[in-house]
């Protein structure tokens, strides 16, 4: 596609565009790259590649379809946070889910779109999610947002989500300061938060119950045992 200001403007939100069909891919193309502040940068049809070229190119944004083939959609957004940590994921899907909803802000997109939304609401998306605010966007149901909203346990902040999920992860307060760029104090405070809202007694416990509320995921290899009650 030709883009109308006759090439990417300087300082323009990059973007990779992930989904499995090629003729959506370039109808979104062509929506995005009218406006001059937006520049898609390359393509994926599947979570592999998606991966890859997230690493390759560290767009401001990658705009993500839940569908696209290989890996379960929260494995694809953490693998592309890995490999490309300033991304900002932005979801777009069909589904009008608030379990899978809740899975993926825990693993940290910065939105989550149906795919009825308008064009004029896909971009300002995109520009809401490059700027880096706090704040998770979200287009879904009424019914879908009351049912996150008012989920036991009590929902997560999106950085008490990003924490929890990593802790889930093995990983370690530090690793996590590091991941995150916070310090490492910051992590523990937000910890005791955490075990506050969901009422948890250790690190464990707090991981258990957020799986099983679905707010955060196991790794495949890793299976978190429940705490054992004490002996009389």
């Amino acid at each position: 596609m030709t883009r109308s200001d006759g090439g990417s403007s300087a300082g323009a939100t990059t973007i990779l565009i992930v989904d499995d069909h090629a003729l959506v891919r370039e109808g979104l193309r062509w929506v995005l790259e009218v406006h001059a502040d937006l520049d898609v940068v390359d393509e994926a049809g599947d979570s592999a590649s998606a991966v890859a070229k997230a690493a390759s190119e560290r767009p401001d944004v990658v705009l993500l379809d839940v569908e696209i083939p290989g890996d379960d959609p929260v494995v694809t957004v953490r693998r592309i946070r890995e490999v490309s940590p300033d991304s900002a994921v932005v979801i777009l899907s069909m589904y009008d889910s608030p379990d899978l909803l809740r899975r993926l802000i825990a693993a940290g997109v910065r939105a989550y779109l149906l795919k009825s939304v308008g064009r004029e609401e896909l971009v300002a998306a995109i520009r809401k999610a490059r700027d880096g605010s706090g704040s998770v966007l979200l287009s879904v149901s009424g019914q879908s947002l009351v049912q996150v909203q008012n989920a036991e346990p009590a929902i997560l902040s999106p950085v008490e989500l990003a924490i929890l999920q990593l802790a889930a992860e093995a990983m370690t307060n530090a690793q996590i300061a590091r991941r995150l760029d916070l310090t490492e104090a910051t992590v523990k405070s937000h910890l005791r938060r955490i075990f506050a809202k969901l009422g948890a007694v250790s690190r464990i416990d707090a991981v258990n119950k957020a799986v099983a509320a679905s707010l955060v995921t196991l790794p495949h290899d890793r299976l978190v045992p429940r705490p054992r009650r004490p002996s009389p």
